[in-house]
């Protein structure tokens, strides 16, 4: 295959990442309808359609599926030697793609954002929050930031954060005409505000007197966004969990009250994590030395 072609399967994978040619177009710096145009041509150069196009969304075919899952490696090859000229600079450089969870987010990384871009203005910094695991190298990110119970045998893992406690909750105003909770069982009587982990909906953990267990609580919300959860609790709709991290200033102003604090669980902080076989970018290097030294300082 002729190299004049790489340009435009860098393209492709970004569309098909995007699954939209203005977002990948405003991505890579060109119009929506140059970046069209280049697709097409790689189509006919290659005598297959690689996308399905309506006017809502971009669809990839299914032999566009096999073609840039062949072709990330080359990409991921390609990325790899840019990054090699970036590290030889004096200053690194380049998009920095994360993929964390909403709450790893807010207590991790946006209480030092500011400071970091001060110190590395050349480095674009992009947050992807989700609470599902996702393949990091297929989706193009250079790390995860998850906790460490959590991650596979087969990434580095490097430690961010000392051990996190999780709170049980509620506002004053849904404990008004309620009686507190006594004990983990007596959340079946209340009103509680769940949490979704990706295809699963989060168990409620406990532990007390060494001993470690979860259950499953009812209640009229369930949500992947941290701030909606966070923001039901305040409005008095139910009882909530969430890292103690998340809700100290709610606790310490009265806005919240704790329940259940002798059941309070704690569990392994959060690490940073990437593929054991991907080669660490500058970029990365300097942005988990950034934060070990802010969070551990």
């Amino acid at each position: 295959m002729s190299s004049d072609l790489f340009p435009a399967i860098a393209a492709f994978a970004r569309v098909a990442h995007h699954a939209s040619f203005t977002r990948a177009a405003a991505e890579l710096g060109v119009s929506p309808s140059a970046l069209s145009q280049t697709l097409r041509m790689l189509e006919s150069r290659l005598g297959v359609r690689l996308l399905d196009r309506s006017t809502r969304r971009v669809g990839v075919t299914e032999i566009g599926q096999r073609f840039l899952s062949d072709a990330r490696l080359g990409l991921t090859a390609l990325e790899a030697a840019v990054e090699a000229v970036n590290e030889s600079r004096e200053k690194p450089t380049g998009l920095l793609r994360l993929n964390l969870s909403r709450t790893a987010a807010d207590i991790l990384v946006m209480p030092h954002l500011v400071a970091f871009t001060d110190a590395y203005p050349a480095i674009t910094l992009e947050l992807n929050c989700d609470n599902a695991f996702i393949d990091l190298i297929g989706n193009g990110f250079d790390a995860g930031i998850r906790l460490g119970e959590n991650l596979a045998q087969d990434v580095v893992a490097v430690p961010l954060s000392g051990r996190q406690r999780i709170a049980t909750f509620a506002a004053p105003q849904y404990l008004q005409d309620r009686m507190a909770p006594r004990t983990p069982d007596d959340l079946k009587d209340h009103r509680c505000l769940n949490a979704r982990l990706g295809d699963r909906i989060y168990r409620w953990g406990f532990s007390h007197k060494g001993r470690d267990f979860d259950i499953e609580v009812p209640g009229p919300l369930v949500t992947n966004d941290g701030e909606i959860l966070l923001a039901a609790a305040r409005a008095g709709a139910g009882i909530a969990c969430a890292f103690e991290a998340q809700v100290q200033d709610d606790l310490a102003a009265g806005r919240l009250m704790p329940l259940l604090k002798p059941w309070w669980p704690t569990f392994p902080g959060f690490c940073l994590y990437y593929p054991s076989r991907v080669h660490m970018p500058r970029k990365l290097r300097v942005f988990i030395d950034f934060m070990q030294q802010r969070l551990n300082g």
